[in-house]
This record gives C-alpha cells, sequence and structure tokens, in this order.
C-alpha cells in the first residue's frame, strides 16, 4: 500500500487507496442537444474551461471532459464551470446516453472500487 508524507503538524500519513468520493448528482437537465449536471462538487475555480474532441484539455475539468468523450457519444463540447458541468450532443439525449455522462461525473472522483 503506497502512503503519502505530509509535513510535520498536518498528518503522519495517508494510505493513497483511502482517497475518493463519490460525486453527488443534484439535478441533471437536458435541454435539445446540451446537457446539465449539477453537482455538489466544484470541479474549477471562477473561470470555466471548455474543451472539444481532440483540443487541449488540462487539469481535473479536462480529465472529465476526456472522460466524458471516451464514452463514444457524439458528445462535442463540454464546459465545466465549478460544480456545473455542461455536455453539447448533436442530436439530443435518450436515457442512456444522459445516464452514462451521469455515471461518469458520479464516479469521477473516486480512485478506488466500492468492493475494496
Amino acid at each position: 500500500m503506497s502512503s503519502v508524507s505530509f509535513p510535520v503538524g498536518l498528518a503522519a500519513s495517508y494510505a493513497l487507496t483511502d482517497m475518493g468520493q463519490n460525486v453527488e448528482i443534484k439535478d441533471t437537465v437536458a435541454l435539445g442537444d446540451v446537457l446539465v449536471v449539477d453537482t455538489d462538487r466544484s470541479f474549477t475555480g471562477q473561470d470555466g474551461h471548455t474543451m472539444t474532441p481532440g483540443g487541449e484539455s488540462s487539469g481535473v475539468p479536462g480529465d472529465l471532459a476526456d472522460r466524458l468523450f471516451a464514452l463514444d457519444l457524439g458528445i462535442d463540447h463540454v464546459h465545466v464551470l465549478q460544480n456545473t458541468v455542461t455536455v453539447r450532443r448533436p442530436g439530443g439525449w435518450d436515457e442512456g446516453s444522459a445516464g452514462a455522462v451521469t455515471e461518469v461525473t458520479h464516479t469521477f472522483l473516486r480512485y478506488y472500487d466500492e468492493e475494496e
């Protein structure tokens, strides 16, 4: 098991396998080609991040966008602003595609399997 050491006074150490939690999805709204996912976690500061497939992406918002693009649902635009993830998919959203985006967002910050 790996561990991270912190400066004296902060903590002795934490096991990396003890990290990660699910992101609570507060609401999901589909408006035509756009799906808006409202969460209980902030992924950015006050500046939003916009990503497109094959475009430049970095940091936490970029990692989330890369996972959403990897779903191969035809997503062509992801915008992350604080706790809101806005995803565009030409042709609109059905229950399965919206559910896949919600699941990826829900498990995005989990670094372990729930069975462990």
